[in-house]
């Protein structure tokens, strides 16, 4: 993944401007999991020259901050999943079930009244433009098969792991068709890993490793505990994560930084590299770059450096523009100092 120590990079999103989203609307349904059209303040005949410039404005925030691998910051989604999820066959996008939700509250969901299947490729676009767009290495992130599965009502299968088994067959097909558009990192999201840990230990690594299957690597599995907008007191220990050794990503990613995470447990993902959250998403303060550096330190303890791949806890969707930048340009300048130290 990395021509240098400590390659810096984002877990995903980035903070979409004002003018393309609705942040009232947005706070209001975090997450939707079903369509929410009245998000996007640009009319549909237009949205997409929209989101394209504000996808250009992200790439060059990363690239200004010195991040090394960049994503498209999600500019054209409504949230992490649903942009993949609702744009696929035996998917009812249009009278969604109600099930509970990570917090514990009823959420929408779409219903799978038959069988999944991809129609077209989905992010490929997405791809090509960040791909024209920069030099920077670049990563994708789809939603992976088990929080896919969770995010759903199935009145088709009747099986849960057979739902995502479904899901991860899409989600493989689109992942491979993603390397083929330019993508050089695949990341699966899979925070419902963390939040359904009995059904994780039955069939999750199962279904990551299905969908993952011919995907040409790096590719990434982030795990995390939900973004820092809706989970603020958050554990300081993964109810599933030791178990990811046996999936065949290369690399996982967590929060640590938020949490407090205690870092011993990243000796149990061993020959795995590590996606290591260092900047706290739910703190107001940008880290200085020394803060950061610290927090890569305190990683190192647990693993060599050419497996620590310096992060933000999580996506920054939620976060003010100023801030996600000032964050990044610490991340970026935190892992230098670091970086200066080992090759010194």
């Amino acid at each position: 993944m990395a021509d240098m120590l400590l390659p810096t990079t984002v877990v995903g999103s980035y903070p979409q401007p004002d003018w393309l989203v609705n942040r009232e609307v947005l706070a209001k349904n975090l997450v939707p999991r079903v369509r929410m059209r009245d998000i996007w303040r640009v009319a549909e005949p237009v949205l997409e020259g929209a989101q394209d410039d504000a996808t250009l404005i992200a790439i060059r925030d990363m690239e200004r901050a010195g991040i090394d691998i960049i994503t498209d910051g999600e500019m054209r989604r409504e949230s992490y999943s649903n942009r993949f999820a609702l744009a696929l066959e035996g998917v009812d996008v249009d009278t969604p079930a109600s099930v509970m939700g990570r917090a514990g509250k009823s959420t929408l969901v779409p219903r799978v009244i038959g069988a999944i299947r991809r129609m077209r490729p989905v992010e490929v676009r997405d791809v090509q433009f960040l791909r024209a767009n920069t030099d920077k290495k670049i990563k994708i992130t789809l939603p992976g098969p088990f929080t896919l599965a969770q995010q759903a009502k199935d009145e088709f299968y009747g099986d849960e792991e057979a739902l995502a088994m479904a899901y991860a067959a899409v989600v493989a097909e689109e992942a491979r068709d993603l390397k083929a558009a330019g993508a050089d990192i695949i990341q699966l999201d899979e925070p419902w890993l963390q939040a359904r840990p009995e059904q994780a230990r039955r069939y999750g690594v199962k279904a990551i490793n299905r969908a993952l299957e011919g995907v040409p690597g790096p590719t990434i599995v982030h795990l995390c505990f939900g973004y820092a907008a809706i989970v603020q007191d958050k554990p300081s220990g993964y109810s599933f994560l030791p178990q990811l050794a046996d999936c065949i990503a290369d690399q996982i990613s967590i929060e640590a930084a938020q949490p407090h995470l205690d870092l011993g447990v990243l000796r149990e993902l061993s020959g795995k590299t590590i996606l290591l959250g260092v900047l706290d998403l739910g703190s107001h303060q940008v880290e200085t770059a020394e803060e950061v550096a610290a927090r890569i330190r305190e990683g190192l303890k647990h693993l060599p450096a050419e497996r620590l791949v310096p992060a933000p806890d999580c996506g920054m969707k939620y976060l003010p523009r100023e801030r996600a930048f000032g964050k990044l340009k610490a991340l970026a300048e935190g892992a230098a100092i670091v970086r200066r130290e080992l090759e010194g």
